[in-house]
């Protein structure tokens, strides 16, 4: 999917992501980057808002996501079961959030149990940066669903 298609889908099926004015820099099945500016996302003290920060990084794992099953048969639709989001300096400027693709392994079984059961959990790890300094983690638990369940 082209970065447009998947920057219009997700701003359409996640409304907050446009208001966030979030942007599609990479979105492949190997790795999803997005970005979105400080001035929406902005708190009291001139800093990234953290439900910003956390709302992009689940974002991010959710594209991810959503890309890797895009390239298969499998039809899924996808929520966040949980997260732990880790602030580790405040977001002076725009922000970044990397969604990193998961192991080979850890991705077959996923998918086995998918297409098995009509329901898996992946985790995945999404890194925050601003500015180029790293300002949060995601460690996050996915699951999917198919049309079936």
């Amino acid at each position: 999917m082209a970065r447009g298609a998947v920057e219009e889908s997700i701003h359409r099926d996640i409304p907050l992501s446009a208001a966030m004015a979030t942007q599609v820099v990479v979105a492949t099945p190997e790795s999803v980057v997005l970005a979105a500016p400080l001035a929406p996302n902005v708190n009291h003290r001139a800093t990234a808002f953290g439900g910003s920060v956390a709302a992009l990084a689940m974002l991010a794992g959710w594209t991810l996501l959503d890309a890797r099953l895009h390239e298969t048969a499998i039809r899924a639709h996808t929520v966040v079961q949980a997260g732990d989001v880790r602030f580790l300096a405040p977001a002076q400027a725009s922000l970044e959030a990397k969604a990193f693709a998961p192991e080979d392994e850890a991705w077959r079984r996923f998918l086995t149990t998918l297409e098995r059961w009509g329901r898996a959990r992946l985790r995945l790890r999404v890194e925050v940066h601003s500015d180029g300094e790293l300002v949060a983690t995601l460690d996050a638990a996915y699951v999917s669903l198919t049309d079936r369940e």
